[in-house]
């Protein structure tokens, strides 16, 4: 027999049996990258997750025989409705078996849950975070997770959720960027010197940590600032930019990091990543005993780095800002005595026209697909 059960977040054990149910449908796969433990665990933290401030979830799992065969999170994201004036409620954490029956009562209970809350639409995935995954992948299977700042699943997803009416309302794209192949052309290198020495615009470099750290309350306001026209954009609350800086910084290399400054403001950034997917694999979704060790050694070893965020002010796109932008993310993803021979722009929303067309007319190649999906009740 087939149940849902709703997870009492404040209860170990239960939390535990929502996070543990992927590392069991992915074990040994390729492709998959677990998350730690830790966390996927703060997602449901009702007291440390700055989400809850303002907004609601809830978790259920799909039981069979004593065991755990499929789970989702339903949310309410209040802050995205009141910003578009929109009713909707968002489904994250989607993980089944192959079974349309047990996909069927999880979704089940999530539009259940959104009537109670006067909700007319849902949609996902869409997290709790902007550096939460977006989406389900749909093309791409046989790439690797670049960390966890993407959702991986099997092929059978996209066709479950569409069996129950959902329709696309956005993809995300990833591309592919090559050592060999992604090179600016001259004119926006010459375009980008000029904009630095007007002085209106100039380039941060960071060697450490510290220095990062001195900027980053300013990187944080840019970052809610860069993305107001992006479909997925709501406005953070301090807490929230807090909460993503901080996991910035934890996986920082700060030489990767660069900052377009208009006198002592941040109007720019590109925010690259050394991809320490292979550790994560390995460690299987713990840090200690070894883990960590791990982790800090790939950081030095990983010849991949993932670019998840570069964006620039609205208002500075048309005065040179997006030159010295892609001037800067072509130094920072090949620069001549870095490592790296491979690079991924993650997940560009296929909304965001001009960044689109311009990574592939530089040389990126699109080779992943995430589509977040949307059925009116």
């Amino acid at each position: 027999m087939l149940t849902i059960e709703k997870i009492d977040t404040y209860d170990k054990e239960q939390v535990h049996r929502f996070v543990r149910l992927p590392y069991r449908l992915y074990k040994d796969h390729p492709q998959w990258t677990p998350p730690l433990y830790m966390d996927v665990e703060m997602q449901l933290n009702r007291d440390k997750h700055p989400f809850y401030e303002h907004s609601e979830a809830d978790f259920f799992v799909a039981v069979r025989d004593g065991e755990v065969v499929g789970r989702i999170a339903a949310l309410e994201q209040r802050r995205y409705n009141e910003y578009h004036d929109k009713h909707i409620a968002q489904f994250y954490l989607f993980e089944t078996e192959e079974d349309q029956e047990i996909a069927n009562l999880l979704f089940e209970r999530v539009y259940e849950w959104a009537h109670q809350r006067g909700l007319n639409q849902v949609m996902g995935p869409k997290g709790f975070a902007v550096l939460d995954g977006y989406g389900l992948l749909v093309e791409g299977y046989e790439y690797r997770q670049v960390m966890t700042m993407m959702n991986y699943n099997y092929a059978y997803y996209p066709k479950m959720v569409e069996a129950l009416g959902f329709e696309q309302e956005v993809d995300f794209v990833s591309c592919y960027l090559s050592r060999e192949k992604f090179h600016l052309p001259d004119r926006i290198h010459n375009i980008a010197d000029r904009v630095q020495k007007r002085g209106t615009l100039r380039v941060v470099d960071f060697e450490n940590k510290n220095e990062l750290k001195s900027w980053a309350p300013r990187i944080g306001k840019a970052y809610d600032a860069a993305f107001v026209d992006n479909w997925e954009y709501s406005p953070l609350t301090d807490k929230e930019i807090q909460f993503i800086l901080d996991t910035i910084m934890t996986v920082a290399d700060p030489r990767l990091i660069k900052v377009i400054a208009n006198g002592d403001d941040v109007v720019g950034f590109v925010l690259g990543f050394v991809d320490i997917s292979a550790a994560l694999q390995r460690a299987k979704g713990r840090l200690l005993p070894f883990g960590i060790f791990d982790l800090l050694l790939e950081m030095k070893r990983s010849d991949w780095i993932a670019v998840n965020g570069a964006g620039i002010l609205p208002e500075f796109q048309g005065r040179g800002g997006n030159a010295l932008l892609y001037s800067e993310l072509e130094k920072t993803i090949f620069k001549q005595n870095y490592r790296f021979q491979h690079g991924e722009m993650t997940q560009i929303a296929e909304s965001a026209i001009q960044m689109s067309r311009d990574i592939v007319n530089l040389g990126g190649e699109p080779y992943k697909r995430h589509r977040v999906y949307i059925k009116t009740l």
